[in-house]
């Protein structure tokens, strides 16, 4: 044990300025940032959470407005200090925060000014608010109580026994150097506004079936859930249980797309507006949504695994092993759970590969037709065996009839390739080999054989065939033959 007495000591407070500033730089979006606000709301016991902005170019301000428990003055002034909790606290089992940060750099990370009034039952409402030009002009770590127009933030406080309210003010992230009379500008923020709208029905989709009510605008936001549950055809995996059956692991395969409606299918595209995109892990913490769509770093995104979403549930005791980060976004599973994981994540992925394989086979037997196009032909000259490549399949002739002055040379090419195949080494190899062969582009990424089926399909559409018939076509091509899942994507975008 150090004995500290013994040794000398010199005060080493941050600078206030910098330190804000640098919470500023934590990589928040406006949407992580509003949604780390709602955790503190629904912590707080709120069933109803108003979000609200008036447009008023750079003196435009939102608000995060809840019913939750509040606070007096006192807890107020803890809540707004920077790591006003220890990440290493033990905290209630369905505390959504974890270092004491979030009100503040979700704040700092997209306003100059922000304030919070707050209302406990039977007390008045309070409010302070952190100021970054005054804390750069006086270098002290000091709230203010001021807000302009503090008499209609009062008022609205004021409406409920008790409440909480978050006001960002000089949103300089957002609107700096905007006009509120540019139309331009206010598309631009009404947009951004969407995609936040569009963001918090995913985050807490759980708790909004349970019966929170986030209003935006005064419109209600309605929950989506990524696995879809309740549509015809969902199939689900066994739930696996790690972490002495406390970490839940449950896989979810969803429809084919010849299986949805329209509706169904715009719905699944999720707000991302994309099923590849939609694909992967969801890690919840308390049924909170830190992590949507994503293989955690164990896979790459292929577009015949979209069907496959894969819920993980953590409780907040679990933070430190996986690696949450401030914002919220982040996880990353340990490696004691990883083999256990990817195990469970491949069986999903197989049986999600498998619905789009059966698909494009039965697409192949509806499209078949008698020409089939092989890449490689075997002739015959002067009584012994050569392969040629085909020079009607469709790539080799749409690259000689675009190739100008250069088809001799690439005539020449490709002859240099046909009289060069190690035939005699292939058949040996073939021949003792224990390994089996493999077919076209496996185990390699698969983004050439797919652009150059979109390019194909393209070019036979243009050239006057029918959308199935060009189908057809490339079922009947080598090595687009070997990959009929792909084929049901083109033309549907």
């Amino acid at each position: 044990m150090i004995d500290y007495s013994k040794y000398e000591l010199v005060n080493a407070e941050p600078e206030a300025s910098s330190m804000i500033e640098t919470f500023r730089a934590i990589g928040y979006s406006i949407e992580t940032a509003i949604a780390d606000i709602i955790d503190n709301s629904i912590t707080a016991g709120a069933r109803n959470i108003w979000i609200d902005y008036d447009w008023k170019g750079t003196n435009t301000t939102l608000s995060i407005f809840d019913d939750g428990i509040g606070m007096n003055d006192e807890q107020l002034v803890q809540a707004m200090r920077p790591g006003s909790r220890n990440p290493l606290e033990e905290r209630s089992s369905d505390d959504l925060g974890r270092f004491g940060l979030g009100l503040k750099t979700a704040s700092f990370s997209q306003s100059r000014k922000f304030t919070v009034f707050s209302k406990a039952k039977g007390c008045k409402p309070v409010l302070w608010t952190w100021d970054l030009d005054f804390v750069n002009q006086a270098h002290v770590w000091k709230l203010i109580r001021f807000i302009p127009n503090e008499e209609i933030w009062l008022e609205k406080v004021n409406t409920l026994e008790s409440g909480t309210c978050v006001v960002w003010w000089d949103l300089d992230r957002l609107t700096k150097d905007t006009s509120q009379e540019s139309e331009e500008a206010k598309s631009k923020f009404l947009g951004v506004m969407h995609s936040v709208k569009f963001h918090l029905s995913m985050v807490f989709h759980r708790f909004l079936e349970d019966g929170l009510k986030i209003h935006f605008r005064d419109r209600l936001i309605k929950p989506w859930d990524p696995f879809m549950i309740g549509v015809d055809g969902l199939q689900t995996k066994p739930e696996t249980r790690l972490g002495g059956g406390s970490i839940r692991v449950k896989g979810f395969i969803l429809p084919h797309r010849s299986k949805l409606t329209s509706e169904q299918y715009n719905y699944g595209k999720g707000p991302k507006g994309s099923w590849t995109a939609h694909q992967g892990f969801y890690v919840y913490r308390n049924r909170r949504l830190l992590v949507a769509g994503d293989w955690l770093g164990l896979f790459k995104r292929e577009v015949h695994y979209d069907l496959c979403r894969i819920q993980i549930d953590l409780p907040n005791r679990f933070d430190n092993d996986w690696q949450i980060d401030i914002k919220k976004s982040i996880a990353r599973p340990p490696s004691i759970y990883r083999e256990q994981i990817l195990a469970l994540a491949k069986e999903a992925r197989n049986q999600a590969v498998e619905v789009y394989r059966h698909k494009g086979r039965v697409l192949k037997r509806k499209l078949a037709s008698d020409e089939y196009f092989p890449f490689w032909e075997e002739r015959t000259r002067h009584g012994k065996r050569f392969y040629k490549i085909n020079r009607d399949h469709p790539l080799v002739s749409d690259l000689l009839f675009k190739s100008g002055g250069l088809k001799k040379d690439i005539e020449k090419v490709i002859q240099f390739i046909e009289e060069t195949i190690p035939v005699p080494l292939i058949t040996l190899q073939e021949s003792e080999s224990e390994k089996p062969h493999g077919q076209p582009f496996e185990g390699i990424d698969h983004n050439a054989i797919k652009e150059t089926m979109q390019n194909l399909f393209i070019r036979f559409v243009s050239n006057g065939m029918s959308i199935e018939k060009a189908k057809a076509r490339l079922l009947d091509t080598e090595p687009f033959n070997f990959y009929p899942e792909y084929i049901d994507f083109l033309g549907n975008e």
